[in-house]
């Protein structure tokens, strides 16, 4: 029986495995020595919450589907109809293909052709490789069209508590400000810091009851230009998110619209090139020209 993600493809080493999957082209599972690191999903049902998915050509949610680019409006299908928005982008549910593939490594690829909405043409490549620091996930797309493109991407992986909710896990995120949303339709209204406030997890605290769904942004960088989002699980291991300077904004999501059996069971940590409604306020958007590309990089690990 075909499973409703599509074909899956494994890469392995050593004591590490991941999952990705024909449909959206996503990451189903990717554990170490048989804990998981990100949350999967059982291969026999369908995806919810995005889980794994890229998010291309842009992130989070669009108000009423509608932006301008170019002196040109653009009218997208409702894809989250109950908030009246547009959500994640256009590839979360098409097949993808395989490009390239080895023991550690497999490239997936789609070409997404201009549609109403988004007339214009992407060629997509997701590399998934594992090695000694982890997973790492390396997104290029590029402008295959005749003219200029507006272009945002996302990731929606789940860190993984191991066993149990992730109330008891800590969470670690050194950043300064958070995007603040409606309740309504959850689009930005404005940002804060987070010093000082319940979104302050610039030291390792516990999540205990506390609803996420927000994007921050001002991320604490490494020497090497990674921020990092850090859960501690109650087995004492940590499964850690890192993005590279690409990704300005990482969203934090605890699952608690889920169905009843997934709702806190994974942190999603989503990197982000630009915020949510970018494609409506300019924000971060990158412009790609004919023939540019862009690449984009995060990953994942335990300790």
């Amino acid at each position: 029986m075909a499973s409703p993600s599509g074909e899956q493809w494994e890469i392995g080493t050593g004591n590490q495995r991941a999952t990705i999957v024909e449909v959206g082209g996503g990451v189903r599972e990717y554990e170490v020595d048989g804990r998981a690191v990100l949350e999967p999903y059982p291969v026999e049902q369908i995806r919810d919450g995005a889980h794994g998915a890229p998010l291309v050509p842009w992130p989070n949610r669009l108000a009423d589907g509608r932006y301008s680019f170019d002196g040109q409006e653009h009218q997208l299908a409702l894809t989250e109809p109950q908030r009246h928005n547009a959500i994640h982008g256009l590839l979360l549910w098409r097949p993808w293909r395989v490009v390239d593939r080895g023991t550690e490594r497999l490239v997936m690829g789609a070409r997404l052709h201009p549609l109403p909405g988004y007339p214009f043409t992407l060629e997509v490549r997701i590399a998934y490789e594992l090695n000694e620091d982890g997973l790492s996930v390396t997104t290029s797309a590029q402008n295959i069209g005749e003219r200029a493109c507006p272009y945002g991407n996302g990731h929606h992986p789940y860190l993984s508590p191991g066993d149990g909710l992730i109330d008891g896990c800590s969470l670690q995120l050194e950043t300064e400000t958070r995007i603040v949303t409606d309740p309504e339709r959850q689009l930005p209204a404005g940002s804060e810091p987070v010093r000082d406030t319940a979104f302050d997890f610039s030291e390792p605290r516990i999540l205990g009851d506390i609803q996420i769904d927000h994007a921050f942004t001002g991320l604490a960088r490494d020497p090497l230009g990674r921020a990092w989002a850090r859960l501690g699980g109650a087995d004492g291991a940590c499964a850690e998110l890192w993005v590279d300077e690409s990704y300005p904004f990482i969203q934090l999501y605890t699952g608690d619209a889920l169905r009843p059996d997934r709702a806190r069971r994974g942190l999603a940590a989503e990197p982000m090139t630009c915020p949510a409604n970018a494609l409506a306020t300019g924000e971060d958007v990158i412009r790609l020209e004919p023939g540019e590309s862009v690449t984009t990089a995060w990953g994942a690990r335990l300790t």
